[in-house]
């Protein structure tokens, strides 16, 4: 027996209650005083890859030009914003990012990256190429983010290097402080705004989208079913696409083709117990490739063995970690997406273990902190966890109007969701409240952000750059 809920009406659907649905509903609700908003998921609030971030932001991107830094820096904007109406509730902090190098053409390559993202609104570069001249160098403080530096601060030289960071492997000469960034508690930040959203009057409901139902081609209404098997008919002009890893099967609902492919990724957490890596630094990224230190016997036979020969050929660069928690706290997250070249299409739950990962991120990790070696040696307990980076080809968001008239995405978020939801929120939802449903207009290059629709991908002159696109700001 089907059992169904009395229909129900709403100005406002959104799919999925990950940081980005959440933070649309709150966009709506609390920036724009929409009423009758529903936020529906299956999953409770926060609970699918939300909580599996390293829960870092940073205003320090790649080009091809100052789209994502404009989008950050926006993001940034409002985080500051709610940490202050919060009394920080979500511990936001400015440590920085620190990316090092042992390769003195990856050095000499740190200053001309820092001067374009410098031109593109990252802020100004302070360069130190003598001890002495450190003496300049601001340290981030361990908690907040007010009167801190922006830009960045970049050494360069082994011996600039170790005067600063002697707990650095030798050999590195470059390191860049990006300065605008570090990190916050994502699930504090996302259950405030959602407890905001709510208080303006968004209502949540448990359940999976199975329909969006179309009249005269346009949205119409959302056809939900809850985990108890209750059809749930609600009636709305607007359905937005929040669903996180979900949103290419969801956005067909809606007639939306969205170009999204996900990307497995893991993370450990272990106790530091030995102080191996300092309290105050920020999140640090070696941006090596590395090969893994085995003796003689131990490469020969994993050479030897299909299953096994992958640990004994080159890594990716991109490895990183940082502290986290305050006062007598002593873990460290550690991070290696050396999997980023296996995509799911649709992906696949639960995920595949890795059970050699934590052992190949320490081995890894060693040569960025040679004092994390005895842990190698000795494994102690990791607890390791992961999600899904669902993105573009060229790992950037799509936000707007898409498929049927009164369908939006926010979706494409990549592993930067926490960091970037803030403001591609803010853009759906101007968008929603503007009506703006023309895919002409989005893709009109007097957009500011017509980088960020769906819609670029008809333009043969965006099309035509994705060929030599270059870095994306994966790590």
């Amino acid at each position: 027996m089907t059992l169904s809920a009395p229909p129900r009406e709403m100005n406002v659907v959104v799919c999925g209650a990950g940081v980005a649905g959440i933070a649309v509903a709150h966009a709506l609700a609390v920036r724009h005083g929409v009423k009758r908003v529903l936020l529906v998921s299956e999953h409770p609030p926060l609970a699918l890859t939300s909580d599996k971030s390293t829960e870092a932001y940073r205003n320090w991107w790649p080009g091809p030009d100052d789209l994502m830094v404009r989008l950050m820096n926006r993001s940034i904007d409002l985080l500051e914003q709610w940490a202050t109406e919060s009394d920080n509730r979500f511990l936001l902090n400015r440590r920085g990012y620190l990316y090092c190098t042992t390769r003195p053409e990856r050095a000499a390559a740190f200053e001309a990256e820092a001067a374009l993202a410098s031109s593109q609104g990252a802020g100004a570069v302070r360069t130190y190429r003598t001890v002495a001249s450190t003496a300049a160098y601001q340290p981030s403080a361990v908690q907040g983010w007010r009167d801190h530096p922006t830009g960045a601060d970049l050494f360069l030289g082994e011996d600039v290097v170790r005067a600063q960071f002697p707990w650095m492997a030798p050999g590195m000469c470059g390191v860049l402080h990006a300065r605008r960034c570090g990190w916050f508690s994502g699930q504090q930040l996302g259950m405030w705004l959602l407890e905001q959203a709510r208080a303006a009057g968004v209502e949540l409901l448990e359940a999976r989208v199975r329909e969006v139902v179309t009249q005269g081609g346009a949205v119409h209404a959302v056809v939900c079913e809850s985990a108890q098997g209750i059809t749930h008919t609600v009636h709305t002009p607007v359905f937005v696409n929040a669903a996180g890893p979900h949103a290419k099967a969801v956005g067909a609902l809606a007639g939306q083709q969205l170009p999204l492919f996900s990307e497995a990724h893991w993370k450990i957490a272990l106790e530091d117990v030995h102080g191996a890596v300092p309290r105050d630094t920020g999140l640090v990224i070696l941006d090596d490739p590395l090969s893994l230190a085995w003796s003689d016997d131990e490469r020969a036979e994993l050479a030897a063995s299909a299953e096994t020969r992958w640990l004994a050929e080159p890594f990716p660069a991109g490895i990183h970690l940082r502290p986290e928690g305050y006062g007598a706290s002593r873990t460290v997250l550690m991070l290696w997406d050396y999997h980023r070249h296996e995509r799911f299409d649709p992906p696949v739950f639960p995920m595949r273990e890795d059970a050699l990962y934590p052992e190949v991120v320490l081995r890894g990790m060693t040569q960025l902190v040679p004092a994390l070696a005895p842990y190698v040696d000795r494994l102690p307990h990791a607890y390791v966890d992961g999600g899904y980076y669902t993105k573009t080809i060229e790992n950037r968001p799509l936000v707007g109007a898409a498929g049927a008239p009164g369908a939006y995405v926010c979706a494409g978020l990549s592993g930067y969701g926490l960091m970037a939801a803030p403001a591609c929120a803010e853009l759906v939802a101007a968008d929603v409240v503007a009506g703006r449903a023309a895919r002409a207009e989005a893709a009109d290059a007097a957009d500011a952000w017509a980088g960020l629709r769906v819609a670029r991908y008809d333009d043969p002159a965006y099309v035509a750059r994705l060929a030599a696109w270059g870095a994306t700001g994966q790590l």
